[in-house]
């Protein structure tokens, strides 16, 4: 039996089982970045032995306490086919030990090659994922075939909407041909969404835990906002709760340098994810 033969679908919608993970562990989401930097401060060779090393040290140490893990595909995909075999087994086993996983792959197409990429939702697939990132930006319509997917196979998609990196003001804060922003118009399309298919808030979207303000409509959206930026990157606990002061949906604040240069050390690893955790209690759940 192949492992593409061996998953099985979720028997609730990603929004639905995200509110219940954070409801019960926090909203606490740790990246999992094997970049080159962090396997020498572990004391690993920038390999593909050393990236399985590095994955599997957090996932041994993280996925039965934290709500979400997100591996970044790229940091795998460098290292060739041996990386994406790498990441198969730390995926698999997160999410045996009962994290759900996020994989960070930006994935935006058009037509069967966006449906190939949303493949990482179908459950019977080698790479199965809880929920994956999507970018927008060749036309919000482009990602239907992923909207779809993550329906049928009840999985969760985060489209970019408003990151926090300066280079993205340029496209996401522009306008609209049928006014307001880019941004904005992303994000009142994942609204649209939820309210209309997707009651359960499965489809999120991505807004930086570290922009100085948020210039963004987001009462409309009911579904969950992934926030990276936490710790290293500048954002704080006290900061995502200004920023996004009112939402009553879920916010999931995204860390990963801050917590995994505590590495290779497990308990380390833990104590630093459990601080991390405790800091954002006031953090809104959508419970």
């Amino acid at each position: 039996m192949t492992s593409r033969t061996l998953g099985t679908e979720p028997h609730e919608p990603f929004g639905r089982r995200l509110r219940e993970m954070v409801r019960r562990r926090g909203p606490l989401c740790v990246g999992i970045d094997p970049h080159p930097a962090l396997l020498a401060d572990w004391g690993l060779s920038d390999n593909a032995r050393g990236l399985d090393t590095f994955a599997m040290g957090v996932v041994e140490a993280l996925a039965e306490h934290v709500a979400v893990l997100k591996p970044q595909s790229a940091f795998f995909e460098r290292h060739g086919s041996a990386g994406i075999a790498a990441l198969e087994r730390a995926v698999v086993a997160a999410r045996g030990a009962g994290a759900l996983v996020l994989l960070d792959a930006k994935r935006g197409d058009i037509g069967s090659t966006m449906a190939a990429y949303a493949d990482y939702l179908d459950q019977t697939h080698p790479l199965a994922v809880d929920a994956i990132t999507v970018s927008p930006f060749l036309g919000f319509g482009a990602l239907a075939p992923a909207v779809e997917s993550a329906l049928r196979h009840g999985g969760g998609l985060f489209v970019l909407a408003r990151t926090s990196n300066v280079e993205g003001a340029e496209v996401q804060l522009a306008g609209g041909m049928a006014g307001g922003s880019v941004a904005q118009r992303i994000i009142d399309a994942v609204g649209s969404i939820n309210g209309e298919v997707s009651p359960n808030g499965s489809i999120g979207v991505v807004i930086g835990a570290t922009l100085r303000h948020l210039d963004v409509d987001i009462s409309g959206l009911g579904g969950p906002i992934l926030c990276p930026g936490l710790g290293a990157q500048g954002g704080d606990t006290a900061h995502i709760r200004q920023l996004f002061s009112g939402y009553d949906g879920v916010l999931l604040p995204s860390s990963s340098r801050d917590i995994l240069r505590h590495g290779p050390d497990r308990g380390r690893l833990q104590a630093a994810a459990l601080d991390a955790a405790q800091g954002l209690s006031g953090v809104r759940t959508g419970a």
